[in-house]
Order: structure tokens, then C-alpha cells, then sequence
């Protein structure tokens, strides 16, 4: 039976063993929120695999000289930039599904800054009229 990453399932002294750290410093990480389990409902703390990998990187930067703050922060920043890839990965699957004939469509940057369709194989009449022409990727007069 194969435990689910994300499964909350360790108690404070199980998981400091499996980190191999002392269940105090699990204490402190959570009141700083470095590394914050999930609660049970009599309130105690209950670490996923997720939580034990996170602990585990934490020491190792620690161990390298990273101060607390500068752990926080990484971890809030590798966050980030997974959450900003699962977006970019969302938005290229919708790019996938829309019809083929949106990619026909040329847009042109007004003078007044506004964005305008133009039909295929058009240019804007006047040269103050457009600044910018965007066509999708593949898309050819």
C-alpha cells in the first residue's frame, strides 16, 4: 500500500524522526510557518510525505548557511513559480482546445492605444492608425 504525498498522516514525533530532526524544531518551522502541517481536530499536527520532503530541504539549506528568513522566502518563491507553471501549463492546454480559426485573426495597436482586428492579408490604412501588429505563432500574409 502506497502512502499519498500529500496525505497528512504523521504525527509530530514520527515525522521529526523521519527528518531527523528534533520534534521542537518541527515546532518552531510551523510557528514561523516555514514548513506548516496540517492539523488534526484535537489540534495536533499531522505531516504529509510533502511536509517530511519540505523538512528535509529545509535542514539541507540550513546546513548551508541559509538563515531562517532566507528558507521562508525560497520555499515561498518556489511556490510561486510551481504555481505559475501549473498556469502556464492550464493556458497552453486552452490554447490547445480553441478552433484553428482564431490563429487567422491579426490584431494592430491603435494610435490612441487600443487593440484592433484586422481581416487577413490587411494592413492598417494610415501609418499613425497602428504602432503594432501581432499575429499568433504560424501565421503568415
Amino acid at each position: 500500500m502506497a502512502i499519498e504525498y500529500e496525505q497528512p498522516i504523521f504525527v509530530i514525533s514520527v515525522a521529526a524522526e523521519l527528518a531527523d530532526m528534533h520534534p521542537q524544531t518541527l515546532r518552531q518551522y510551523d510557528r514561523l510557518g516555514i514548513v506548516s502541517p496540517s492539523r488534526a481536530p484535537g489540534k495536533s499536527r499531522r505531516y504529509s510525505q510533502r511536509d517530511i520532503s519540505m523538512l528535509r530541504e529545509v535542514q539541507r539549506l540550513s546546513q548551508e548557511g541559509v538563515s531562517l528568513e532566507g528558507i521562508k522566502r525560497i520555499l515561498q518563491l518556489e511556490n510561486q513559480v510551481a504555481a505559475l507553471q501549473r498556469r502556464v501549463t492550464e493556458l497552453t492546454e486552452e490554447l490547445d482546445r480553441r478552433p484553428r480559426a482564431l490563429d487567422s485573426r491579426i490584431f494592430a495597436a491603435g494610435a490612441a492605444g487600443d487593440v484592433v482586428s484586422l481581416a487577413r492579408g490587411k494592413r492598417p490604412r494610415a501609418r499613425s492608425q497602428a504602432l503594432v501588429v501581432w499575429r499568433p505563432r504560424g501565421i503568415e500574409d
